[in-house]
């Protein structure tokens, strides 16, 4: 033990007690830890999940994401072939529970569908059951915000060439009154149409003209370049733009194509929210493993997966993220936090991938300390660093990838997300973007569920193709 230096001390929890220490000349590291939640201890002492969780995590960093394809949803999904289907974000929810957001969602694709006349029409549509509704991660898909899809909507394929795991996902409309934040006005439903009918086509052709796009390495090369890809999606935007720019000329793409992927920041998002469910997935099966596979919101409850319980979704109530509001809205006007862009952060990205763009907290708020500290904590809840997706200003370390239930059950620390809030009323729209603490509740039952089964070795079930 030295004493020729100043003295080091280490706080949890106390505020009062570091600045005091801080005022009398003292070192002082703030820990942010909490004990676990009560009657979790027993649980936590039964699982050993150190072998299958490396299992698990190496299919994660493994995986190699490419986008192969952009076909109507109907033939993506085949659960959305025939009937009135809709997907929608996060865990399993009926009309009667669905947030504001979720209904203007869904009222906006039965009109987009020509199932309904109008909103009242399409609203008791809804209501009355005559509507098919399931979570987009039921069906080896994820959609952003509401996440709604209907049969005749665009949607990216995305192929995992390790494991043969395949995601979809919608095609991105930008931000401000679009479907997604649970607007429906004409406007909304013609962009949606022109999406369709030109943008869609027009993309598949120049797709198949270029062939598989490696997004794992796009998505490196935009980290480098002050993305997070989850809410800053600038640099990926643009690669993905210039990768395919040729091939959109040969594939008769006209200026408006350009001008709207120019115009749309977010375009790169729902790409790499595939790629990030590939992955994900690539890691799902694995017995005893206590990995985080998906987290999602519907927009009244946040959920959560475990590589090691199945398809079972472990709830707790959602909370309203706490950031930055566009003109004319206040934190009164937003719902509580929808989606299934976590995923991003499941993989490794978004929340978790913040110190490599600090330009996001214009955006979402808080400072450039702020994202920095985020992705820092995050190494505390994860089991390994990404092979692929390295952080600059952190020397080129990879991001955190991998949660790790059971160390945020310990820790008290829970997943750091950014998040786009929309308005609470249906039709509203987005009213402002920032950062949302998931509720720790869902973890611990979670951990809770995996010791109940009981951990030990043992292979996942086979992953290739759809689920």
């Amino acid at each position: 033990m030295r004493f020729d230096a100043a003295p080091g001390v280490v706080t949890a929890g106390v505020a009062v007690l570091e600045d005091a220490l801080r005022v009398q000349g003292a070192e002082v590291t703030p820990v942010a830890w909490r004990p676990p939640p009560p009657g979790t201890a027993d649980a936590l002492a039964a699982i050993d999940a150190e072998a299958p969780n490396q299992r698990a995590v190496a299919r994660l960093l493994a995986a190699r994401p490419f986008l192969v394809d952009v076909v109507p949803a109907r033939e993506a999904v085949p659960a959305l072939a025939a009937g009135r289907g809709l997907l929608h974000a996060g865990p399993p929810i009926g009309w009667e529970d669905a947030s504001g957001p979720l209904r203007g969602a869904i009222i906006g694709a039965l009109l987009y569908e020509g199932w309904a006349a109008d909103p009242g029409e399409a609203a008791a549509l809804a209501a009355s059951g005559g509507i098919d509704l399931a979570p987009c991660h039921a069906h080896g898909a994820v959609g952003p915000m509401a996440g709604v899809v209907s049969p005749s909507m665009p949607m990216y394929v995305v192929r995992d060439e390790e494991s043969g795991t395949v995601a979809r996902c919608t095609l991105n409309e930008g931000l401000g009154k679009v479907l997604r934040y649970g607007a429906y006005g004409p406007e909304v439903l013609d962009r949606l149409r022109w999406m369709e009918r030109v943008l869609a086509p027009v993309l598949r052709a120049a797709l198949r003209r270029h062939g598989p796009l490696d997004v794992r390495a796009l998505g490196a090369q935009a980290l480098q370049m002050g993305d997070e890809l989850h809410n800053r999606n600038r640099a990926a935007t643009a690669l993905l733009l210039r990768a395919l720019a040729a091939d959109l000329v040969e594939a008769g793409a006209t200026a408006d194509v350009f001008r709207f992927v120019d115009g749309n920041e977010h375009f790169f998002l729902n790409i790499g929210m595939a790629a990030s469910k590939a992955a994900a997935d690539a890691a799902r099966g694995e017995d005893g493993s206590s990995l985080v596979v998906a987290m999602a919101r519907n927009g009244t409850e946040f959920g959560v997966q475990l590589s090691g319980t199945g398809d079972r979704w472990f709830t707790a109530p959602a909370t309203v993220p706490d950031g930055l509001f566009f003109p004319g809205f206040t934190a009164a006007d937003a719902n509580p936090d929808i989606g299934d862009s976590t995923i991003t952060e499941t993989a490794g990205l978004g929340g978790f991938a913040m110190a490599a763009a600090p330009a996001i907290v214009r955006f979402v708020g808080g400072d450039v300390d702020d994202a920095v500290a985020n992705t820092l904590a995050m190494y505390g809840i994860t089991l390994a660093e990404h092979p692929a997706y390295q952080i600059p200003a952190l020397g080129f370390r990879g991001t955190p990838a991998g949660i790790d239930a059971t160390l945020v059950v310990r820790t008290g620390v829970v997943p750091a997300v950014n998040t786009g809030m929309a308005g609470r009323e249906a039709g509203t729209g987005q009213v402002g973007a920032g950062l949302v603490t998931p509720p720790i509740a869902c973890f611990a039952d979670a951990v809770r569920a995996l010791a109940a089964i009981g951990s030990g070795p043992g292979p996942g079930p086979d992953r290739g193709g759809s689920p």
